[in-house]
C-alpha cells in the first residue's frame, strides 16, 4: 500500500506541475532521460523533459492563476516490482487527455520514466 500511496502523490504532483505553470515540479517528478510521447492533431509530439518542462512554463497564466477547475482522474494503478504504471484522465490547455505513466522506482523513489498521451475527442 505503500507504493501505491506515492505514486499517487507523483501523480498529483504531475498534475499540479501542470496546473501551476511550474517546470521545476515537471523535473522533479521525472526522470532525467524520460520522453513524453503522443499525437497532438494527427501529428508525433515527442519531447524531452526539458523540453516538456520549458513547455509547461509557457503555458501563462497558468489554470491555477485562471482558477480553472482541477480535472484530474486516476484510473488504475498497477504496480510490478520496481516498475508501476497509472492511467489518468486529466485537463489541460483546454483538452482531455489520457496519459499512460510509466513509473520506475530509483533510489527508493518512484519518478516517471516515460508519458504517453492520446487526446481524447
Amino acid at each position: 500500500m505503500k507504493d501505491k500511496a506515492e505514486i499517487t502523490e507523483k501523480v498529483q504532483l504531475y498534475f499540479d506541475s501542470m496546473y501551476e505553470s511550474c517546470p521545476q515540479k515537471v523535473k522533479e517528478v521525472f526522470h532525467p532521460h524520460a520522453k513524453i510521447t503522443g499525437y497532438m492533431q494527427e501529428k508525433l509530439f515527442e519531447q524531452s523533459v526539458d523540453d516538456f518542462a520549458s513547455f509547461v512554463a509557457a503555458q501563462q497564466p497558468s489554470a491555477k492563476e485562471k482558477k480553472e477547475p482541477k480535472d484530474l482522474e486516476i484510473l488504475s494503478i498497477e504496480i510490478a516490482g520496481n516498475t508501476a504504471v497509472a492511467i489518468v484522465r486529466d485537463k489541460y490547455i483546454g483538452l482531455s487527455f489520457l496519459d499512460s505513466l510509466s513509473f520506475l522506482k530509483v533510489k527508493n523513489k518512484w519518478v516517471i520514466y516515460n508519458k504517453l498521451f492520446h487526446v481524447e475527442a
